[in-house]
């Protein structure tokens, strides 16, 4: 009935050097040419908002009627659960793993399985999956980028991922929300074919959480399905929110410009950081925003704790994820907060020793 994650980061006091946050610096829309007049802030909603899902479809690749929006990727992420498990039915879900996805299927009365990603890299590795999956399976869960590590899944493993659902009749459920910051770049799965359902949004890749834009792409019988649950949970989006969002999406190039530098300098900071230090072990990051170093010795929530009540510095510990010994970091905010909360980061490691 609850997210454990969830509670824990919005219940967080702030810190200067957020290294636990894991997205991009917020984007700010008043640069644009609007108005509040241009809001249309009359009351009226306006119903599976066309203009924003031709949008969103535009930037998928998909069409208008394979587009579902949400209020932001956790809401999608509900509705899609929602619309693909009854109670009891096996869900096989990625390790390590995004804390709220779990939480989602166990809300929704699934039997949670998990498999395991294959270390050192957190790669897909297929023959756990095949040993994992039974005819009673129905959905398989897993995030691209890989949310904690950013490890990125490449389309011929998803093929195969996809496969193998059909041959039990189940479908493949993606958190797509960081794919934008892959290297190389990649498409969404939804244009594999009928058997992926991907989740993604504004947030993580374009600093747009205010707006709550997320979204679901689905084969069109099935969106339509989930559109039926948005409107019981929630009958509408606020409209004022959907006319930014469709504004941010005209702009998309403008909001993005600066973001691919600024995460290749936080990526080699990061990469450098690693390197240099025996009490980690991480893999290089290659793209993506977030990173999930091992600590070799010692306690990780101390760590954490460390790091708010002495270095104003924050990271989110890995037993959010089903790994205690390992803790996640985000390099998406200014490069000075990345950098000195490296530092900070490392001042407290060595505290520790």
């Amino acid at each position: 009935m609850a997210s454990d994650y969830m509670y824990w980061a919005k219940t967080q006091a702030p810190v200067r050097y957020g290294l636990s946050s894991s997205e991009v610096p917020p984007c700010r829309l008043d640069r644009f040419p609007v108005t509040i007049a241009d809001l249309e802030l009359d009351g009226a909603s306006r119903y599976r908002y066309p203009a924003l899902r031709a949008a969103i479809a535009r930037k998928c690749g998909v069409s208008p009627d394979q587009v579902v929006m949400a209020d932001g990727a956790s809401m999608a992420t509900m509705l899609a659960m929602a619309a693909l498990i009854a109670p009891g039915d096996a869900v096989l879900v990625e390790h390590p793993v995004y804390e709220p996805m779990t939480a989602a299927a166990l809300h929704c009365g699934a039997e949670v399985r998990h498999f395991a990603r294959a270390e050192p890299d957190f790669r897909i590795d297929l023959d756990a999956v095949e040993r994992a999956l039974t005819p009673a399976t129905k959905l398989i869960v897993l995030t691209n980028l890989h949310n904690p590590t950013g490890n990125r899944t490449d389309t011929g493993t998803l093929r195969a991922l996809g496969e193998m659902a059909e041959r039990v009749g189940a479908r493949v459920l993606i958190d797509e929300i960081f794919l934008d910051a892959a290297i190389p770049a990649q498409s969404s799965a939804a244009l594999l074919g009928d058997a992926f359902v991907c989740i993604s949004s504004l947030t993580k890749c374009y600093g747009l959480s205010g707006l709550r834009c997320g979204w679901i792409l689905a084969a069109p019988d099935l969106a339509e399905r989930i559109w039926r649950l948005n409107e019981l949970y929630g009958v509408a989006q606020a409209h004022a929110a959907e006319q930014l969002s469709l504004l941010a999406l005209d702009r998309l190039d403008e909001v993005a410009a600066d973001l691919p530098a600024l995460l290749d300098r936080n990526r080699a900071l990061a990469n450098a950081f690693f390197a240099g230090r025996d009490d980690l072990d991480c893999v290089p990051m290659t793209g993506g925003i977030t990173a999930f170093p091992r600590l070799l010795a010692g306690d990780v929530d101390a760590l954490n704790r460390l790091l708010r009540e002495r270095y104003d510095t924050a990271i989110v510990p890995g037993r959010f994820f089903g790994s205690p010994d390992r803790f996640r970091i985000g390099v998406g905010q200014p490069t000075e907060v990345v950098e000195g909360g490296l530092e900070r980061l490392g001042a407290a490691l060595d505290s520790l020793r």
